[in-house]
């Protein structure tokens, strides 16, 4: 008998055109900014997955860039927000002003703030002040805004891309687990290696990126949001989803030992459902119809290395996030039943 699942598995006629259009995207990003394929394709399956996004790296490395470059071939209506410490809530969502009617009166008219539009930079987002941070986080779950009394939805998409600058701690504010968690990836930008330096400083004066050669349309976009929402998610894919997730708790029996002896909070149900949507976005872009292990298991670092609130011994010890959720995914079985210890298996 059909399953439901099985009758909305993608045929490979449909699934083809919208593979090879988010592989398009992914040339045209790859083309502007150099030597960054992995993080384009997380970028990409984040964006595909309707998740905001948090870019980490040291100024200079092209996280504004590479927000703009994706701006640009998207073709959505794109805003800068420039955060700094003195920005208020109003700045960015907007205000209610007093105006004259013709009639002589006057009334309240609303101007909409930049956080009305379909892709916001908000850059260096880690410099406003918890009351303006705080501002973010109805835009980011509800996708609308609340001023007096009145909401008011936000364009169709809406994504934030926020950036953070890791190493200066002077004039800035840690953004809150509440506002972390909204957030579906934190991927951190690194130095471009001697060759694609090299490669930059030969062909990119003054360090500007050439503009895309081919753009996506709105259609288009919204065609490869269904299509990922069509791709399936096997139930002993999402069962090892929640084995992941629930190992990343220190009190679970089934935790490994780095997360009972630094980990204080784990990932929260959010977690879960972003890794799943991810997952299957970057099923997409391998071309495949279901998710596999691997698609989970490329995604779920960007996932968690966030969302788990480490203990003062692992900066004591110099543990670093990553390290943790590499011994889960080691440690956690990708089949829910494991065989007894000290059984041999042959082949």
């Amino acid at each position: 008998m059909e399953t439901e699942a099985t009758a909305a598995l993608p045929s490979p006629a449909e699934l083809k055109p919208a593979t090879e259009l988010a592989n398009t995207i992914l040339e045209e990003l790859d083309g502007m900014l150099l030597g960054r394929g992995p993080l384009h394709r997380l970028m990409l399956a984040g964006l595909l997955a309707r998740g905001h996004i948090l870019l980490e790296g040291l100024p200079g490395l092209g996280k504004t860039a590479l927000i703009k470059a994706l701006g640009e071939i998207l073709q959505l209506d794109f805003k800068r927000i420039q955060f700094t410490p003195d920005l208020m809530p109003g700045d960015i969502l907007g205000s209610n002003i007093l105006q004259p009617t013709p009639d002589g009166g006057r009334e309240m008219v609303f101007h909409p703030g930049p956080v009305f539009c379909n892709l916001l930079l908000a850059d260096e987002i880690n410099r406003a002040s918890p009351k303006t941070q705080s501002a973010m986080l109805e835009t980011m779950q509800e996708h609308c805004v609340t001023l007096l009394g009145a909401t008011r939805p936000l364009p169709t998409p809406f994504f934030v891309l926020a950036s953070q600058n890791p190493i200066e701690l002077e004039g800035t504010y840690p953004l809150p687990e509440a506002q972390l968690d909204r957030f579906l990836f934190k991927l951190t930008i690194d130095a471009a290696s001697p060759d694609i330096m090299e490669q930059i400083i030969a062909t990119r004066r003054h360090g500007t990126p050439p503009t895309p050669n081919r753009r996506v349309s709105r259609d288009d976009l919204m065609r490869l949001f269904d299509m990922t929402q069509r791709i399936v998610l096997p139930r002993p894919v999402a069962n090892y989803i929640a084995r992941l997730v629930a190992a990343t708790h220190p009190a679970r029996p089934e935790s490994p030992a780095r997360v009972r002896d630094y980990v204080v909070y784990g990932a929260s149900p959010r977690a879960a459902i972003g890794i799943a949507e991810a997952a299957r976005a970057y099923a997409l872009l391998a071309g495949r119809p279901t998710v596999g292990f691997a698609d989970v298991q490329t995604v779920v670092p960007a996932v968690l290395n966030h969302r788990l609130i480490l203990d003062y011994k692992a900066r004591f010890d110099q543990v670093p996030v990553n390290a943790i959720i590499e011994e889960t995914l080691r440690h956690v079985s990708e089949t829910a039943e494991s065989l007894p210890p000290g059984t041999d298996v042959q082949a």
